[in-house]
Protein backbone atom coordinates (compact mmCIF):
# COMPACT_ATOMS: atom_id res chain seq x y z
CA UNK A 1 0.00 0.00 0.00
CA UNK A 2 1.65 3.25 -0.75
CA UNK A 3 1.79 6.34 1.33
CA UNK A 4 2.28 8.70 -1.22
CA UNK A 5 0.20 12.02 -1.37
CA UNK A 6 1.54 13.16 -4.99
CA UNK A 7 -1.62 11.93 -6.96
CA UNK A 8 -0.73 10.91 -10.28
CA UNK A 9 -1.60 14.10 -13.14
CA UNK A 10 -4.08 11.36 -15.16
CA UNK A 11 -6.39 10.88 -12.15
CA UNK A 12 -9.81 11.33 -12.83
CA UNK A 13 -10.87 14.10 -10.77
CA UNK A 14 -14.41 14.73 -12.09
CA UNK A 15 -17.77 14.35 -9.95
CA UNK A 16 -19.17 12.24 -12.85
CA UNK A 17 -16.20 9.53 -12.95
CA UNK A 18 -17.46 6.42 -12.10
CA UNK A 19 -15.43 5.73 -8.91
CA UNK A 20 -15.33 9.65 -7.99
CA UNK A 21 -19.24 9.30 -7.75
CA UNK A 22 -18.98 5.80 -5.65
CA UNK A 23 -16.75 7.60 -3.28
CA UNK A 24 -18.65 10.86 -2.90
CA UNK A 25 -21.62 8.53 -2.28
CA UNK A 26 -20.29 7.67 0.99
CA UNK A 27 -17.78 10.48 1.57
CA UNK A 28 -20.11 13.02 1.75
CA UNK A 29 -22.24 12.60 4.68
CA UNK A 30 -22.32 8.68 5.22
CA UNK A 31 -19.34 8.92 7.88
CA UNK A 32 -20.99 9.40 11.16
CA UNK A 33 -19.00 10.62 14.20
CA UNK A 34 -15.26 9.94 15.11
CA UNK A 35 -13.51 7.23 13.38
CA UNK A 36 -10.08 6.26 14.11
CA UNK A 37 -10.08 5.64 10.54
CA UNK A 38 -12.03 7.41 8.87
CA UNK A 39 -10.56 7.00 5.06
CA UNK A 40 -10.34 3.43 4.97
CA UNK A 41 -14.14 3.84 6.63
CA UNK A 42 -15.07 5.49 3.14
CA UNK A 43 -13.42 2.41 1.25
CA UNK A 44 -15.02 -0.28 2.79
CA UNK A 45 -18.41 1.59 2.35
CA UNK A 46 -17.50 2.26 -1.57
CA UNK A 47 -16.58 -0.93 -2.01
CA UNK A 48 -13.25 0.22 -3.02
CA UNK A 49 -9.25 -0.21 -2.31
CA UNK A 50 -7.91 2.43 0.58
CA UNK A 51 -4.55 3.32 -2.24
CA UNK A 52 -7.60 4.35 -4.71
CA UNK A 53 -9.88 6.05 -2.38
CA UNK A 54 -7.07 8.39 -1.02
CA UNK A 55 -5.53 9.12 -4.43
CA UNK A 56 -8.98 9.62 -5.76
CA UNK A 57 -9.67 12.27 -2.63
CA UNK A 58 -5.88 13.81 -3.48
CA UNK A 59 -6.90 14.29 -6.94
CA UNK A 60 -10.34 15.68 -6.17
CA UNK A 61 -9.16 18.46 -3.55
CA UNK A 62 -5.89 19.66 -5.91
CA UNK A 63 -8.45 19.99 -9.04
CA UNK A 64 -10.94 22.16 -6.23
CA UNK A 65 -13.98 19.39 -6.86
CA UNK A 66 -13.53 19.04 -3.15
CA UNK A 67 -13.52 22.44 -1.28
CA UNK A 68 -12.13 20.75 1.60
CA UNK A 69 -11.67 17.56 3.92
CA UNK A 70 -12.41 17.74 7.46
CA UNK A 71 -14.23 16.12 10.77
CA UNK A 72 -17.30 18.59 11.15
CA UNK A 73 -18.43 18.95 14.71
CA UNK A 74 -22.19 19.22 16.01
CA UNK A 75 -21.66 22.64 16.50
CA UNK A 76 -25.50 23.30 18.04
CA UNK A 77 -24.10 21.42 20.87
CA UNK A 78 -21.15 23.50 21.49
CA UNK A 79 -22.19 27.18 21.04
CA UNK A 80 -24.99 28.82 20.90
CA UNK A 81 -25.85 29.69 17.12
CA UNK A 82 -28.56 31.23 14.69
CA UNK A 83 -29.66 31.82 11.62
CA UNK A 84 -28.64 36.08 10.79
CA UNK A 85 -31.34 37.35 8.30
CA UNK A 86 -29.76 41.06 7.56
CA UNK A 87 -31.29 43.89 5.73
CA UNK A 88 -28.60 46.05 4.24
CA UNK A 89 -29.41 48.56 1.45
CA UNK A 90 -28.65 47.23 -1.76
CA UNK A 91 -25.20 49.73 -2.14
CA UNK A 92 -23.61 48.08 1.05
CA UNK A 93 -24.57 44.42 0.01
CA UNK A 94 -21.86 43.44 -1.16
CA UNK A 95 -19.17 44.97 0.58
CA UNK A 96 -21.46 43.46 4.19
CA UNK A 97 -21.11 39.99 2.29
CA UNK A 98 -17.22 39.98 1.72
CA UNK A 99 -16.77 41.55 5.70
CA UNK A 100 -18.78 38.81 6.83
CA UNK A 101 -16.78 35.99 5.03
CA UNK A 102 -13.24 37.46 5.18
CA UNK A 103 -13.69 39.03 8.38
CA UNK A 104 -15.60 37.24 10.83
CA UNK A 105 -14.70 33.64 11.55
CA UNK A 106 -17.96 33.25 13.37
CA UNK A 107 -19.85 33.70 10.77
CA UNK A 108 -20.35 30.69 8.59
CA UNK A 109 -22.55 30.11 5.66
CA UNK A 110 -23.15 33.51 3.93
CA UNK A 111 -25.77 33.92 1.09
CA UNK A 112 -27.26 36.36 -1.06
CA UNK A 113 -30.88 35.55 -1.09
CA UNK A 114 -33.98 36.71 -3.07
CA UNK A 115 -37.72 36.15 -2.95
CA UNK A 116 -41.08 37.87 -4.80
CA UNK A 117 -40.95 41.49 -4.17
CA UNK A 118 -43.28 42.93 -1.40
CA UNK A 119 -43.29 38.95 0.11
CA UNK A 120 -42.42 38.93 4.02
CA UNK A 121 -38.76 39.22 4.40
CA UNK A 122 -38.14 40.12 1.28
CA UNK A 123 -35.88 43.68 2.08
CA UNK A 124 -33.56 41.35 4.08
CA UNK A 125 -31.19 40.14 1.35
CA UNK A 126 -27.74 38.98 3.38
CA UNK A 127 -28.15 35.51 5.42
CA UNK A 128 -25.37 33.82 7.40
CA UNK A 129 -25.30 31.24 10.41
CA UNK A 130 -23.47 32.58 13.28
CA UNK A 131 -21.71 31.46 16.36
CA UNK A 132 -21.10 33.17 19.25
CA UNK A 133 -19.75 30.41 21.95
CA UNK A 134 -20.55 30.86 25.71
CA UNK A 135 -20.11 33.09 27.79
CA UNK A 136 -19.88 35.95 24.96
CA UNK A 137 -23.35 37.29 23.30
CA UNK A 138 -25.03 36.29 19.53
CA UNK A 139 -26.99 39.56 20.01
CA UNK A 140 -23.74 42.07 20.92
CA UNK A 141 -22.16 40.56 17.90
CA UNK A 142 -24.53 41.34 15.23
CA UNK A 143 -24.44 45.05 16.85
CA UNK A 144 -21.09 44.79 16.19
CA UNK A 145 -21.61 43.55 12.91
CA UNK A 146 -23.80 45.83 12.25
CA UNK A 147 -21.33 48.73 12.95
CA UNK A 148 -19.02 47.12 10.33
CA UNK A 149 -21.68 46.59 7.80
CA UNK A 150 -24.02 49.06 7.90
CA UNK A 151 -26.91 46.65 8.25
CA UNK A 152 -29.81 48.33 9.66
CA UNK A 153 -31.98 45.75 11.01
CA UNK A 154 -30.97 41.70 11.86
CA UNK A 155 -33.52 39.07 12.64
CA UNK A 156 -31.83 36.18 14.78
CA UNK A 157 -33.10 32.47 14.31
CA UNK A 158 -31.99 30.14 16.56
CA UNK A 159 -32.81 26.73 15.85
CA UNK A 160 -35.17 24.91 18.24
CA UNK A 161 -34.79 21.63 16.72
CA UNK A 162 -33.06 20.38 13.78
CA UNK A 163 -34.54 17.28 12.01
CA UNK A 164 -31.79 17.21 8.98
CA UNK A 165 -28.49 18.16 8.91
CA UNK A 166 -26.44 16.41 5.76
CA UNK A 167 -25.39 17.21 2.14
CA UNK A 168 -24.87 13.93 0.14
CA UNK A 169 -25.40 16.04 -2.91
CA UNK A 170 -24.12 13.37 -5.48
CA UNK A 171 -27.29 10.78 -4.03
CA UNK A 172 -29.37 13.20 -3.87
CA UNK A 173 -28.97 13.94 -7.58
CA UNK A 174 -31.29 11.10 -8.69
CA UNK A 175 -34.13 11.55 -6.63
CA UNK A 176 -37.64 12.14 -7.54
CA UNK A 177 -40.23 14.51 -5.58
CA UNK A 178 -41.60 13.20 -3.21
CA UNK A 179 -38.74 10.40 -2.03
CA UNK A 180 -38.99 10.15 1.23
CA UNK A 181 -37.79 7.44 4.11
CA UNK A 182 -39.97 5.06 5.79
CA UNK A 183 -40.28 6.70 9.23
CA UNK A 184 -40.47 10.31 10.55
CA UNK A 185 -36.99 12.14 10.71
CA UNK A 186 -35.15 12.39 14.14
CA UNK A 187 -34.94 15.15 16.01
CA UNK A 188 -31.80 16.42 17.36
CA UNK A 189 -31.41 18.79 20.31
CA UNK A 190 -29.50 22.08 20.55
CA UNK A 191 -28.27 21.99 24.14
CA UNK A 192 -25.01 23.33 24.32
CA UNK A 193 -22.71 20.97 26.21
CA UNK A 194 -19.71 22.74 28.17
CA UNK A 195 -16.02 21.23 28.09
CA UNK A 196 -12.97 21.89 29.68
CA UNK A 197 -10.20 23.68 27.96
CA UNK A 198 -8.62 20.61 27.31
CA UNK A 199 -11.28 18.71 25.18
CA UNK A 200 -11.58 22.00 23.31
CA UNK A 201 -7.84 21.31 22.34
CA UNK A 202 -8.05 18.04 20.99
CA UNK A 203 -11.49 19.54 19.00
CA UNK A 204 -9.33 22.26 17.58
CA UNK A 205 -6.48 20.07 16.28
CA UNK A 206 -9.18 17.38 14.70
CA UNK A 207 -11.89 19.62 13.04
CA UNK A 208 -9.50 21.89 10.74
CA UNK A 209 -9.50 20.84 7.54
CA UNK A 210 -7.14 18.55 5.35
CA UNK A 211 -4.56 19.68 3.37
CA UNK A 212 -3.56 17.15 0.25
CA UNK A 213 -0.82 15.92 2.32
CA UNK A 214 -2.55 14.51 5.60
CA UNK A 215 -5.07 12.82 3.40
CA UNK A 216 -3.31 9.43 4.38
CA UNK A 217 -4.03 6.03 5.99
CA UNK A 218 -3.67 7.45 9.34
CA UNK A 219 -4.74 11.26 9.62
CA UNK A 220 -5.20 11.69 13.12
CA UNK A 221 -1.42 10.86 13.55
CA UNK A 222 -0.56 14.38 13.19
CA UNK A 223 -3.16 16.09 14.85
CA UNK A 224 -2.49 13.87 18.16
CA UNK A 225 0.43 15.67 18.17
CA UNK A 226 -0.86 18.90 17.60
CA UNK A 227 -2.93 18.30 20.33
CA UNK A 228 0.23 17.46 22.37
CA UNK A 229 -1.10 13.41 22.92
CA UNK A 230 -0.44 9.49 21.74
CA UNK A 231 -2.78 8.92 18.72
CA UNK A 232 -4.39 6.21 21.22
CA UNK A 233 -5.51 9.12 23.77
CA UNK A 234 -6.29 11.51 20.89
CA UNK A 235 -8.84 8.19 19.84
CA UNK A 236 -10.27 7.88 22.93
CA UNK A 237 -10.86 11.70 23.34
CA UNK A 238 -12.90 11.55 20.15
CA UNK A 239 -14.59 8.85 20.73
CA UNK A 240 -15.73 9.77 24.55
CA UNK A 241 -16.39 13.64 22.91
CA UNK A 242 -18.39 11.83 20.26
CA UNK A 243 -20.56 9.87 22.55
CA UNK A 244 -20.88 13.36 24.40
CA UNK A 245 -22.58 14.25 21.33
CA UNK A 246 -20.59 17.14 20.25
CA UNK A 247 -19.07 14.95 16.95
CA UNK A 248 -20.42 15.51 13.63
CA UNK A 249 -19.76 13.33 10.41
CA UNK A 250 -15.98 13.23 8.90
CA UNK A 251 -16.43 15.01 5.36
CA UNK A 252 -15.53 15.75 1.59
CA UNK A 253 -17.10 19.61 0.84
CA UNK A 254 -18.19 19.94 -2.79
CA UNK A 255 -18.20 23.02 -4.41
CA UNK A 256 -22.09 23.69 -4.34
CA UNK A 257 -22.44 25.98 -7.58
CA UNK A 258 -18.93 27.62 -8.54
CA UNK A 259 -17.39 25.49 -11.31
CA UNK A 260 -15.22 22.96 -11.15
CA UNK A 261 -12.08 22.74 -13.32
CA UNK A 262 -13.85 20.65 -15.67
CA UNK A 263 -16.42 23.14 -15.91
CA UNK A 264 -19.21 21.35 -14.26
CA UNK A 265 -21.03 22.58 -11.45
CA UNK A 266 -22.16 20.35 -8.29
CA UNK A 267 -25.70 22.61 -7.86
CA UNK A 268 -26.73 25.56 -9.62
CA UNK A 269 -30.24 26.49 -7.05
CA UNK A 270 -30.24 26.85 -3.17
CA UNK A 271 -33.64 26.73 -2.05
CA UNK A 272 -34.67 27.79 1.11
CA UNK A 273 -38.24 26.79 2.18
CA UNK A 274 -40.35 28.64 4.43
CA UNK A 275 -43.27 27.20 6.02
CA UNK A 276 -45.54 28.33 9.07
CA UNK A 277 -47.87 26.01 10.89
CA UNK A 278 -49.90 25.90 13.93
CA UNK A 279 -48.06 26.61 17.63
CA UNK A 280 -47.48 23.17 18.82
CA UNK A 281 -47.16 21.22 15.86
CA UNK A 282 -43.76 22.50 14.95
CA UNK A 283 -42.11 18.95 16.21
CA UNK A 284 -44.67 16.98 13.81
CA UNK A 285 -43.79 19.36 10.84
CA UNK A 286 -40.34 19.28 11.13
CA UNK A 287 -39.88 15.68 11.39
CA UNK A 288 -42.23 15.08 8.33
CA UNK A 289 -40.59 17.61 5.95
CA UNK A 290 -37.38 15.69 7.35
CA UNK A 291 -38.29 12.70 5.80
CA UNK A 292 -37.89 14.09 2.55
CA UNK A 293 -34.46 13.14 1.00
CA UNK A 294 -34.18 15.96 -1.30
CA UNK A 295 -33.69 18.15 2.17
CA UNK A 296 -29.88 18.38 3.43
CA UNK A 297 -31.40 21.06 6.21
CA UNK A 298 -34.32 21.37 8.17
CA UNK A 299 -35.18 23.15 11.54
CA UNK A 300 -37.37 24.48 13.97
CA UNK A 301 -36.43 27.84 14.03
CA UNK A 302 -38.61 31.01 14.69
CA UNK A 303 -38.91 33.66 11.64
CA UNK A 304 -41.26 36.54 13.92
CA UNK A 305 -43.29 39.20 12.12
CA UNK A 306 -40.52 39.78 9.61
CA UNK A 307 -41.12 36.50 8.02
CA UNK A 308 -44.97 35.99 8.39
CA UNK A 309 -44.09 33.81 11.65
CA UNK A 310 -42.74 31.19 9.71
CA UNK A 311 -41.46 28.74 12.07
CA UNK A 312 -40.10 25.44 9.69
CA UNK A 313 -37.09 25.83 7.25
CA UNK A 314 -35.36 23.89 5.19
CA UNK A 315 -32.82 23.89 2.16
CA UNK A 316 -32.62 21.96 -0.75
CA UNK A 317 -30.19 22.09 -3.84
CA UNK A 318 -30.38 21.23 -7.28
CA UNK A 319 -29.37 21.62 -10.86
CA UNK A 320 -32.87 22.27 -12.34
CA UNK A 321 -34.98 25.26 -10.37
CA UNK A 322 -38.47 23.78 -11.47
CA UNK A 323 -37.36 20.38 -10.00
CA UNK A 324 -37.09 21.63 -6.65
CA UNK A 325 -40.29 23.65 -6.48
CA UNK A 326 -41.59 20.29 -7.72
CA UNK A 327 -39.70 18.81 -4.73
CA UNK A 328 -41.10 21.30 -2.23
CA UNK A 329 -44.78 20.76 -3.77
CA UNK A 330 -44.57 17.36 -2.97
CA UNK A 331 -43.64 18.64 0.83
CA UNK A 332 -46.40 20.90 1.08
CA UNK A 333 -49.17 18.15 -0.11
CA UNK A 334 -47.31 15.77 2.17
CA UNK A 335 -47.98 17.75 5.58
CA UNK A 336 -51.42 18.14 3.93
CA UNK A 337 -52.17 14.84 4.09
CA UNK A 338 -50.26 14.30 7.68
CA UNK A 339 -53.02 16.71 8.70
CA UNK A 340 -50.19 19.88 9.73
CA UNK A 341 -52.23 23.23 7.92
CA UNK A 342 -49.98 25.69 6.60
CA UNK A 343 -50.76 29.32 7.16
CA UNK A 344 -48.10 30.43 4.97
CA UNK A 345 -45.00 29.41 2.62
CA UNK A 346 -42.35 31.04 0.67
CA UNK A 347 -38.77 30.16 -0.81
CA UNK A 348 -35.78 32.02 -0.63
CA UNK A 349 -33.34 31.22 -3.75
CA UNK A 350 -29.78 31.62 -2.97
CA UNK A 351 -27.11 33.81 -5.27
CA UNK A 352 -23.88 34.72 -4.49
CA UNK A 353 -22.46 32.35 -1.34
CA UNK A 354 -19.86 31.71 0.46
CA UNK A 355 -19.61 28.87 3.13
CA UNK A 356 -16.56 28.43 5.76
CA UNK A 357 -16.79 26.24 9.18
CA UNK A 358 -17.40 29.01 11.75
CA UNK A 359 -15.01 29.58 14.89
CA UNK A 360 -17.00 28.01 17.93
CA UNK A 361 -13.67 28.61 20.34
CA UNK A 362 -14.63 30.07 23.17
CA UNK A 363 -10.80 30.66 23.47
CA UNK A 364 -10.62 31.70 19.84
CA UNK A 365 -13.56 34.24 20.74
CA UNK A 366 -11.16 35.88 23.54
CA UNK A 367 -8.50 36.37 21.43
CA UNK A 368 -10.09 37.70 17.96
CA UNK A 369 -12.00 40.15 19.90
CA UNK A 370 -8.72 41.68 21.84
CA UNK A 371 -7.55 41.70 18.72
CA UNK A 372 -10.33 43.82 17.24
CA UNK A 373 -9.53 46.25 19.98
CA UNK A 374 -12.44 45.72 22.24
CA UNK A 375 -12.58 44.78 25.92
CA UNK A 376 -14.08 40.95 25.89
CA UNK A 377 -16.20 41.54 28.70
CA UNK A 378 -18.08 43.41 26.44
CA UNK A 379 -19.34 41.17 24.41
CA UNK A 380 -20.68 38.51 27.25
Amino acid sequence: MTTSTTPHSDTPFTVDDPINKQILSVSEDKIQGFVSRPFEAIAQQAGLDLDVVLTRLRAMVQAGTIRRIRQTLLSTSLSPGALVAWEIDNEHLNDAFDYMFKEDPFSGHVVIRTCDTGTAGSTYRLWTTLKVPKPFSLDKHCQWLCAKTGATRYRMMPAHKLFVLGVGHVRRRELSPGDRIDAPATVQDTTVIDLTEDDWKVLMAMKREFSVDEIVANPWEARAAEAGLSVEDFCAAGKRLNELGVIGRFSTFLEHVKKHKDGSTVTRYNALFHWAVPQGMEMQAGKEVGRHMCMTHAYWREGGPEFNNVNIMGVAHGLDKDLLLEHKAAIDAHLQEAGIPVSYTNVFWGGRSEIKPSEISPIAYREWITQQGENPERFQ
